[in-house]
């Protein structure tokens, strides 16, 4: 079950000060909590990352499946979130990020990432990309 999967990822990065074995051992990883659009509760999942100046880009590739994961739902429905870098926590404010910047900010993701190439291909739908602004929790 995802959830379980998740919640494994979940605490050996909260165990390791941010690190992970598995397959996003050497990834860029983040745990993203979000607010449920319907329970209303909080909601943490790891996520994989990359900086971008002053704030950080995740991706809603939901390893492409063809509908948004339930995280980025809930950004969308609420964009104040909580990010976990190593032992670090901050507040956020998540934007969906449109257009050319969109665009270069995935090809960004595959670089780092191959994987993400195949999700997109996978899908017919595009990919959201999220900016996150952090600031001091």
């Amino acid at each position: 079950m995802a959830n379980d999967f998740n919640q494994q990822v979940i605490e050996e990065f909260r165990a390791n000060g941010g690190k992970v074995g598995g397959m996003f051992e050497g990834g860029n990883l983040v745990l993203l909590t979000t607010t449920g659009r319907k329970s209303g509760k909080q909601v943490t999942s790891p996520v994989m990352y990359l900086k971008d100046g002053e704030r950080i880009v995740v991706v809603a590739s939901y390893a492409g499946a063809d509908h948004h994961p339930a995280w980025y739902l809930n950004l969308e429905a609420n964009p104040s979130v909580t990010v976990e870098i190593g032992t670090e926590t901050y507040q956020a404010r998540a934007e969906i990020v449109e257009g050319d910047e969109r665009d270069r900010l995935y090809a960004r993701m595959v670089e780092v990432a191959p994987g993400f190439a195949e999700y997109q291909a996978k899908t017919e739908r595009r990919i959201p990309v999220v900016a996150l602004d952090l600031q001091p929790a």
